[in-house]
């Protein structure tokens, strides 16, 4: 056999595997309006830059006529390329080859490209679409799903993991996912431990696979997914923009952009409309951070999940922030479990990539409520003290309007390790609220007055002008500065550039035991 025929062979055997399950199965991809794995990764990555591994690879399987079937590429296209000229890894499950479902040589591939990835510190980005384990495969399947769950979990804080659902996920699969750092999903994609059918079977209740996990389901209810889109090149573009934020891994420092002409005002006097008069009236938080963010730029994670808390990135002076804010709009802007959970999942996150954290508060409390207390706010609600308190990174708070009680410490204050905070004019920094103060404090004063209701306006409004404003906080050094809101952005910048070579420890430890 002569150089040419080698050269032949290797092409042909070449172009089988890039086939996938054949011209048919790759049409009913598409019918499906969905995109070959092939197809996902060259919209994901720079044009050109992929790189394929383990093409080759074939099963071993010797039950149940699998000997006959060939497979190519084992149902999944593993390599590395760039986004943004910035190294990743991926691997995108084939549906076109037996359902991409999921076998022993299957898994291997994907493990190698976790493993490189660790050893070169890059983000690991998986697109599943899988029909689930490979059931001719018994164990050695399972066994597959184990070892993926467990490079997870050891590169969780060393590389970003970035997991997109485009297809079905169900049973062990979904696990996968749950232990990275963000998961993409697209409409008509699903993800549930287990289905429909055997949910009708066992309990008798009867549910289609999008109401029970699908994009939405995930999104709203759940908390599981991070980000929803309709079509696949929307949701490529947004991983895209996730990855811009980050660094490569947790040695690094995120990536800092230069500054455009929009980025470069530091007095911004809009946003001094923007808190009410009234303590009472709600208003979007939204508007304060695309007020400061540069080129009013913020991408939200969860957006649809807990919207009482906003959490998400933005970039500052072309640096990378992460930002967690009250949301006055919703329930007040009150703490709860989903709110906590989600935002100290958020904090862990920027502390373990180095991304500083810019704290906005506006927050009356924890919202009361027996489902709350039945369903441990108190547990939950110390998710956020310790994710605050553990974080290292630095940590700016701004108080914009309220900031009472435990939920005032809970939004990083300066006792769990806040580095600056600033207060805006308007701030009320108080145990409770004026209302509620006056009624305990002045108990006895209003009711021996002759007229109570007058006392208890008195003593409200007395106890009101003492406590609501900052400067009560700044006269302990609680609050480092009164801010003019206009001059938000350039104090912001001032404070990021300060804390740019922070350096703080913690006493060594295997890992502490956070209240999950």
């Amino acid at each position: 056999m002569g150089d040419h025929d080698k050269l032949r062979e290797l092409k042909a055997k070449r172009e089988k595997v890039i086939q996938g399950g054949g011209p048919k199965r790759i049409e009913k991809q598409h019918a499906k309006g969905k995109l070959t794995a092939r197809e996902r990764i060259e919209q994901l990555l720079d044009p050109g830059s992929f790189v394929e591994l383990d093409m080759f690879v074939e099963h071993r399987c010797q039950e149940f006529e699998m000997p006959e079937q060939e497979l190519p590429g084992e149902g999944v296209v593993t390599g590395y390329g760039a986004i943004d000229g910035r190294k990743v890894f991926v691997y995108a499950q084939d549906f076109t080859v037996m359902g991409g479902s999921l076998g022993e040589m299957h898994a291997r591939k994907i493990c190698k490209v976790m493993d490189l990835a660790m050893k070169v510190g890059a983000p690991v980005i998986g697109i599943n679409d899988s029909g689930g384990a490979r059931i001719q495969e018994g164990v050695d399947a399972l066994s597959g799903y184990g070892q993926i769950f467990y490079r997870n979990t050891i590169a969780s804080g060393v590389v970003p993991q970035v997991s997109v659902i485009m297809g079905p996920c169900a049973g062990g699969a979904v696990y996968s996912p749950a232990l990275t750092d963000f998961i993409f999903m697209v409409q008509g994609a699903n993800m549930f431990i287990t289905g429909p059918q055997v949910i009708k079977t066992v309990t008798g209740e009867e549910v289609s696979a999008d109401e029970l996990g699908g994009a939405t389901t995930h999104n709203t209810v759940s908390g599981v997914a991070h980000f929803m889109y309709d079509t696949e090149s929307d949701c490529f573009l947004a991983i895209r923009k996730l990855i811009s934020y980050l660094p490569a891994n947790n040695l690094e420092d995120p990536p800092v952009q230069a500054l455009g002409d929009m980025s470069a005002a530091d007095i911004i006097p809009e946003l001094r409309e923007i808190v009410p008069e009234e303590s009472n009236r709600p208003y979007d938080m939204h508007n304060v951070i695309i007020g400061f963010a540069d080129d009013g730029d913020f991408f939200e994670v969860h957006q649809h999940y807990a919207r009482n808390i906003i959490v998400g990135f933005a970039r500052l002076g072309g640096r990378p922030i992460g930002i967690i804010a009250n949301q006055p709009q919703i329930a007040a802007g009150c703490l709860d479990i989903n709110a906590s959970d989600k935002a100290a999942r958020f904090i862990r996150f920027c502390d373990a990539f180095n991304i500083p954290i810019v704290n906005l508060v506006d927050v009356p409390g924890f919202l009361p409520g027996v489902n709350q207390e039945t369903g441990g706010i108190i547990r939950h609600g110390a998710k956020l003290l310790y994710a605050y308190s553990e974080a290292t990174v630095p940590k700016i708070t701004l108080i914009v309007r309220k900031a009472y009680g435990g939920a005032y410490l809970a939004m990083c204050s300066r006792d769990l390790g806040a580095d600056v905070v600033y207060a805006w004019p308007g701030a009320e920094i108080a145990v409770m609220g004026p209302d509620g103060a006056a009624n305990i404090i002045f108990r006895k004063d209003i009711a021996d007055a002759d007229d109570p209701e007058a006392a208890r306006a008195e003593k409200i409004a007395e106890y009101r002008s003492k406590f609501a404003n900052p400067y009560a906080a700044a006269r302990r050094g609680y609050v480092d500065d009164v801010v003019d809101p206009a001059e938000t952005r350039r104090k912001l910048m001032d404070a990021l550039d300060m804390l740019s070579t922070k350096r703080e420890t913690r006493p060594p430890k295997k890992h502490g035991n956070i209240p999950v």
